[in-house]
């Protein structure tokens, strides 16, 4: 068996120009661009690579960009204050606070702070306690991504018994409550799990999501199954999986490569939500 190779690229290619039309039909009666405020404390060099790779996104398809860039030496209440101040801001509809802050602030607390009806990053108390009672909110943007993958390569979900391996608030735990919603029956594993591979070996669809590479070999793999990675780790052979592809390649029906595959989605699904955070907020 050759397991059929999921294109993320080319889903978040799709995904980008659906944003992109969707603004265009938004702003066509005479509404405003939805706005998007990218908060960046400091100068750490890969932090200023993701947030400039976001604003590019924005200018991409039309979303407004509201970015802010605090010093180094901002204090927790001067931050605190920004998003504050975004919250308040009738122009903005996403508010993305760029993690991790320089050491001595608190990322968490200040998270919790962004309004939830602008918090595109779906990462608040308030956003993760709506989608643990499964109302409506805004959803983090890695897990949208893979569900997003899955309805686009007929990855039927109700009835499926669907592992995740990790169970982090930025991915593992709430596309378990994601995949619960779509009515797939939902194992979690993590570094307890007793018999990881044979817990594994049960599953339709496979999810790593722990930055462990190769974690996850061939014996982990049901035949026929569909495996998504989402861990991503840069090391001297390059960046690496959580899935030993070649050999769980041999197995799966439906596999994503690393990189291209969920790692393109995250963005895209970032500007979704944007929009769709402006649509409810124009409701």
């Amino acid at each position: 068996m050759a397991a059929t190779i999921i294109d993320g690229r080319a889903e978040a290619k799709r995904v980008r120009a659906r944003v992109a039309s969707e603004i265009v039909e938004l702003t066509a009666g005479g509404a405003r661009a939805p706005g998007l405020a990218t908060i960046l404390v400091g100068d750490d060099p890969a932090s200023a690579i993701y947030v400039a790779s976001k604003r590019r996104g924005c200018a991409e398809v039309g979303i407004a960009d509201r970015h802010r860039h605090l010093p180094t030496s901002a204090t927790q209440e001067e931050v605190a204050a920004e998003i504050e101040a975004c919250n308040r801001d009738p122009e903005i509809d996403g508010i993305l606070l760029q993690l991790p802050v320089p050491a001595g602030l608190d990322g968490a607390a200040l998270t919790a702070l962004i309004a939830p009806e602008k918090d595109v990053d779906g990462l608040t108390p308030i956003s993760a306690g709506r989608l643990a009672q499964g109302t409506p909110g805004l959803r983090p943007c890695t897990p949208l991504g893979v569900l997003e993958l899955l309805d686009t390569y007929g990855v039927a979900l109700e009835g499926t018994e669907a592992v995740v391996v990790g169970r982090s608030d930025l991915v593992g735990r709430p596309l378990a409550a994601l995949l619960l919603e779509r009515n797939a029956t939902v194992t979690t594993c993590h570094s307890r799990t007793r018999e990881r591979a044979r817990v594994c070996a049960r599953a339709d669809l496979l999810v790593a999501a722990v930055g462990v590479p190769g974690l996850i070999g061939a014996d982990h793999v049901k035949p026929g199954a569909t495996v998504i990675d989402v861990g991503i780790t840069r090391t001297e052979q390059g960046l690496l999986g959580d899935v030993q592809f070649d050999a769980a390649a041999r197995r799966a029906r439906l596999i994503t490569p690393v990189p291209g595959g969920v790692g393109p989605m995250t963005p895209a699904m970032l500007l979704q939500n944007t929009v769709t955070a402006a649509r409810a907020r124009a409701r």
